[in-house]
């Protein structure tokens, strides 16, 4: 999917005061749903629309440039085009499971989950195995199944390719090639899932032993599993394969920003949705809410984000220079902010260091080739960190909802930071920083 829109190279650096309306969206989407949650459920849309259209008028009336509006436009309906494709797609197909899960049968979902990530989404997975592994485990189930869920399946699993998480496909939107990430990022992405199941594996077997004697003795003799709506995984792989349509179909648009690819996505969601059967839908508690709010959103954010990634590719904003350092960087903003916007306005730091631009297909090629160690950095520790609140990626809050609205106790906001994601999570990712990030200059 190539951009259309041609390179900021030459364009009029904004004000540093137009990153105020971006750092102002995501202060909201950090803040809002804690400190004032019914009206950020009920006004979000107008106040990412209302922050878009600030930069959107600069733009058109202060520089009289139209091309980085087509541009974030194009790569909006491209990156919209993935994420609900695959969330509607994974909505049609249902798990079911019957029986008590023992520690070794939990640890291989998880695992199997954080594989499924990369081909359906770090979204899609979630939502297609929320469901099943709060029923599998329902007779012990606690809070930190809950989080470990979150750790692998929702973020870290899906650091293989751009389907896999938002921050990678925002890259691959700019010319990182496709295979790049699982051709660099493969042994730090296992030693992360290593660790990560193996401190998984201990606390499910203490909790196992805790359990009821029923648990231990009758409830895990067998789970019987029952799937429905598998033909979605046919529309799962008509997404897969327009990633991969030729150059010169994925340059050919409708509109100026409807690519072919895209279409190809949305043809496959609105055939899935009808040709699912409503029972199925009803199973998953099916709804557009998730993905509907993920669409404002980054309405917001892909317009707010223009002047602070023009500023921030003149080299000059970010002081940091060593692959470790924009791992943590790239991280520390990750968990608490949403981490697709984190990936791109780093990347477009280091890439301005080495006077390239993030708009060019051509300079991200070179940059990926020759500063590979920068762009492994930037992209593990987008992807990895987003774990580290409910806020740094979009699964996370999803998946908090379905296990509240089941009834179980997901940890609070302070909690999960407090309990697991800083005791926990945060020394495994710097184990894996020191050892699988090249710390050259």
């Amino acid at each position: 999917m190539i951009l259309l829109a041609a390179s900021s190279t030459d364009a009029v650096i904004p004000p540093l005061g137009m990153i105020v309306p971006f750092a102002a969206l995501l202060l909201c989407i950090a803040l809002m749903p804690l400190f004032a949650a019914h009206f950020w459920e009920h006004h979000y849309p107008k106040v990412a629309i209302g922050l878009g259209l600030v930069t959107a008028a600069y733009y058109l009336f202060v520089q009289q440039n139209w091309h980085p509006l087509h541009n974030a436009a194009h790569e909006y309906v491209s990156f919209m085009a993935l994420v609900g494709s695959l969330f509607v797609i994974s909505g049609g197909i249902n798990i079911r499971v019957k029986g008590e899960a023992t520690p070794m049968v939990n640890t291989l979902f998880l695992l199997i989950g954080a594989v499924l990530a990369n081909l359906i989404g770090t979204t899609g997975a979630s939502m297609l195995m929320v469901r099943p592994w709060i029923k599998m485990n329902k007779y012990r189930i606690t809070g930190f199944h809950i989080v470990f869920f979150i750790f692998i399946i929702s973020n870290v699993g899906g650091a293989l390719t751009p389907v896999g998480d938002p921050p990678l496909f925002l890259g691959f939107l700019r010319g990182v090639p496709f295979f790049w990430v699982l051709e660099h990022c493969w042994q730090a992405w296992a030693l992360a899932l290593a660790l990560l199941l193996t401190t998984f594996y201990a606390f499910d077997s203490h909790n196992f032993r805790r359990a009821p004697k029923k648990v231990r003795e009758l409830e895990t003799a067998h789970e019987d599993w029952f799937f429905r709506g598998l033909l979605n995984i046919v529309w799962l792989g008509v997404v897969l394969g327009a990633v991969f349509l030729p150059k010169s179909v994925q340059e050919t648009t409708v509109l100026g920003v409807f690519s072919i690819p895209a279409l190809v996505m949305l043809g496959a969601a609105v055939a899935s949705y009808f040709m699912t059967k409503p029972e199925v839908h009803e199973s998953n508690d099916f709804n557009f809410g998730p993905v509907k709010e993920v669409g404002f959103l980054f309405i917001g954010i892909f317009l707010t984000m223009i002047p602070a990634l023009q500023i921030l590719q003149s080299g000059e904003a970010v002081q940091i220079s060593s692959p470790l350092q924009y791992y943590f960087s790239t991280g520390a903003l990750s968990a608490f902010l949403d981490n697709a916007p984190t990936y791109l306005s780093f990347l477009a730091a280091s890439m301005g260091q080495e006077h390239l631009s993030v708009d060019s297909t051509a300079d991200v090629l070179t940059f990926a080739a020759k500063h590979a160690p920068h762009l492994i950095a930037i992209s593990l520790g987008a992807v990895f960190f987003g774990a580290g609140s409910y806020i740094g990626n979009g699964p996370n809050f999803m998946v908090k909802a379905i296990a509240d609205k089941s009834k179980v106790r997901a940890p609070s906001f302070v909690a999960y930071m407090a309990y697991f994601s800083i005791p926990i999570l945060l020394p495994i990712l710097i184990i894996v920083g020191w050892l699988m990030v090249p710390d050259t200059h």
